[in-house]
């Protein structure tokens, strides 16, 4: 889907834990400054409110644009076709369930669409990011392999996950089609995969490797402790992101051996992708005891210029039909790439909220 020549507007919202922030787009582009509101997620009534608010100001500064729709990603668990939200930790207010698509589409008289935040980056990253980079780069070396499907991770807070397959935002029966935090962790015993691989993550191999037990060291200063930038046990913390990356490395071998796609990892962690990666990719290209490769595909690094380069070269190869006086071509050796968000995962966030809407209006 191109979205750049897309004229609908459409109301966004950055939903967080402490902060609300609004904004419109049209084609694919914020249109107005983003307008920031407290999130009062203790208090259901005032952060209804304030969302309400937060709309209504973006309108007034739209002038004479119209908004067709309200898309945004907004914490699980939740009914997200029928924009009911669920449980949430971060969002206590909203624990019962409320109603907020409905609530939204009877106050502004537009369709409002809900998603998960995972979701939507991967959509935007199958729209605008990694997926129709690579497809560029392989047309650019005369393959005609095309890319439809790719996996989407947000590494931070947490573990988050989305699908998208064939140019479709997979959501499945009960809107969980990405709770990949919930697979089991390689390095943790009995312990879902979250709790390996995301902020706490670091800090806790950090403390559990050097024995120093601060509370003040953010990952942010992990990283530099592993780059050398900042004082401290510097093999402790890289062996905390090598631990991160084996234990995030088998969770996406669980996911490409039934999904096959495009691998791109966003989220605050991402920037720590330098001593991430490494370990993932060794995990990916590892072998069980019984000398079987972990995955049938060949695994690359696409932040990788060199594996890059290998991985969009064209290899198909031309061979004859049987019977025949034609030939075809084969693509011989099967890949798949992991890479890192170049749009940044609050634009591919955004830009995957826009172009839900855009589609479901069109399909209207």
């Amino acid at each position: 889907m191109s979205i750049s020549n897309k004229q609908q507007v459409v109301l966004t919202l950055d939903a967080g834990g402490t902060n609300f922030v609004f904004s419109a787009m049209q084609g694919g582009k914020m249109i107005v400054d983003p307008y920031r509101l407290p999130s009062n997620g203790d208090n259901l009534e005032k952060s209804l409110q304030n969302i309400l608010d937060g709309f209504n100001h973006v309108i007034t500064q739209l002038g004479d644009k119209k908004p067709e729709a309200i898309s945004f990603a907004f914490p699980g668990p939740a009914d997200y076709p029928n924009g009911i939200i669920g449980d949430l930790q971060n969002l206590p207010g909203y624990r019962g369930g409320v109603a907020l698509g409905p609530m939204l589409e009877h106050k502004f008289g537009i369709p409002a669409y809900i998603n998960n935040d995972g979701d939507l980056f991967a959509y935007g990253e199958a729209i605008g990011g990694l997926l129709p980079d690579i497809n560029a780069k392989l047309a650019e070396n005369g393959s005609e392999k095309v890319y439809k499907n790719i996996i989407g991770i947000t590494l931070g807070t947490g573990l988050g996950g989305g699908i998208v397959s064939n140019g479709q935002l997979h959501l499945g029966d009960n809107s969980m089609g990405g709770e990949i935090w919930l697979l089991p962790s390689k390095v943790l015993d009995h312990v879902n995969a979250e709790e390996a691989s995301c902020i706490r993550a670091v800090q806790r191999f950090y403390k559990e490797f050097s024995g120093v037990d601060n509370a003040d060291l953010t990952p942010k200063d992990i990283f530099e402790i592993a780059k050398g930038i900042q004082e401290g046990d510097k093999a402790s913390a890289q062996k905390a992101f090598d631990t991160l990356g084996e234990n995030l490395g088998d969770v996406l071998c669980t996911l490409a051996t039934s999904i096959d796609a495009l691998i791109v990892i966003g989220g605050g962690l991402s920037g720590a992708s330098e001593l991430i990666l490494p370990a993932t990719l060794k995990e990916m290209k590892s072998q069980y005891k019984s000398g079987t490769d972990r995955l049938v595909a060949k695994v690359f690094n696409l932040t990788s210029e060199e594996e890059l380069g290998s991985f969009v070269k064209n290899n198909q190869l031309e061979i004859k039909v049987p019977f025949a006086d034609h030939t075809v071509f084969y693509d011989a050796s099967p890949k798949i790439g992991v890479g890192i968000s170049k749009l940044g995962t609050s634009e591919a966030i955004s830009l995957g909220a826009y172009a839900y809407a855009v589609h479901q209006l069109e399909e209207k």
